[in-house]
């Protein structure tokens, strides 16, 4: 049998560059807004498609095993987490500076 891999783009996090679509015309495409995403629900398991994830400006690109949903990238994150955002008063906590209203 062939592996499978589940491919998301988070959009999220998206930023719309194409990188993904113009690496990889046969497996991702962008959307009407212009955000990319997978061909397909799984997609083969290739290099293509694994650099096409590692390319991602901002990895908004998600891989699992379709078997049984194993992370193959991005490796140790919680990619399909929001981004995490500091208050401006914890951005600023330690450093001397205080946060303007």
């Amino acid at each position: 049998m062939t592996e499978r891999w589940t491919v998301n783009v988070d959009k999220r996090v998206c930023v719309r560059t194409g990188l993904c679509a113009a690496s990889a015309p046969e497996e991702f495409e962008l959307d009407e807004s212009g955000q990319g995403r997978a061909r397909s629900e799984t997609l083969l398991a290739s290099e293509l498609v694994l650099e096409v994830a590692e390319s991602c400006p901002i990895e908004a690109i998600g891989i699992t095993t379709a078997e049984n949903g194993e992370r193959i990238f991005p490796p140790g994150t919680t990619w399909s987490s929001p981004p995490r955002t500091a208050s401006p008063e914890a951005r600023t906590q330690g450093s001397g500076l205080r946060a303007q209203s």
